[in-house]
């Protein structure tokens, strides 16, 4: 039996992509579906009532579409990392989702063994991006100006958790690396976020990579 079970909630307005997704999952031994919603604002009720550690989301869907629904996950106390699993390929599809708090995305087609990879990931703390969508979300970012000057108020060690951030490593993971606590660790990367004035580690880690700060 594994040692953490991850809960997992699907959130798509199509049934039988739905049970798809169930039907690769429910034989991961540490994945559990706890849930299912068949769009944005279902899934975000189901998401404060179960509290998975992880929510698979659709983008397109009627009604509260999937870009609303992290919108409205962002304002709540939510921990769930959530993962956009969509059939959609065109940047200005995927970076808003990404913009507005998903730790990644796969495609609908993705192999089974690489969609639980996937959930694995960003339940750790990782974030999933293909590198054309990293440069359109950095491009972004220079449009908006957001520029340099903030990183200066980083302490080193803020620079050092930060620089793995951008490697991907979870908050577990960088405590291991910099003997630290895990407390400690979340403490930096409040700090960080607030210093930088970014909503997530995503931005961070891009943050990091325009500004020479990843490893």
């Amino acid at each position: 039996m594994p040692e953490k079970i991850i809960k997992v909630l699907l959130v798509d307005d199509h049934q039988v992509v739905r049970r798809g997704l169930r039907t690769f999952l429910e034989i991961q031994e540490d994945i559990e579906i706890v849930g299912e919603a068949s769009n944005g604002a279902e899934g975000v009720a189901r998401t404060e009532e179960l509290r998975p550690d992880v929510v698979l989301m659709d983008i397109k869907m009627p009604g509260t579409d999937g870009i609303e629904a992290l919108r409205r996950l962002s304002e709540l106390d939510n921990p769930a990392k959530v993962l956009i699993v969509t059939s959609f390929t065109e940047q200005r599809t995927v970076v808003p989702a990404l913009r507005a708090g998903a730790s990644g995305y796969v495609y609908k087609d993705v192999d089974p063994d690489a969609l639980a990879g996937a959930i694995r990931s960003v339940h750790a703390g990782h974030v999933l991006l293909q590198p054309e969508v990293a440069g359109a979300l950095l491009a972004q970012d220079d449009a908006d100006g957001n520029g340099t000057g903030r990183g200066s108020t980083l302490t080193e060690r803020e620079r050092e958790v930060l620089g793995l951030i951008a490697d991907g490593r979870s908050n577990r993971e960088i405590a291991r690396a910099l003997v630290l606590s895990e407390k400690t660790v979340k403490t930096h990367v409040s700090n960080i976020l607030m210093k930088l004035d970014l909503s997530d580690r995503t931005q961070a880690a891009l943050w990091a990579v325009r500004n020479g700060a990843a490893g």
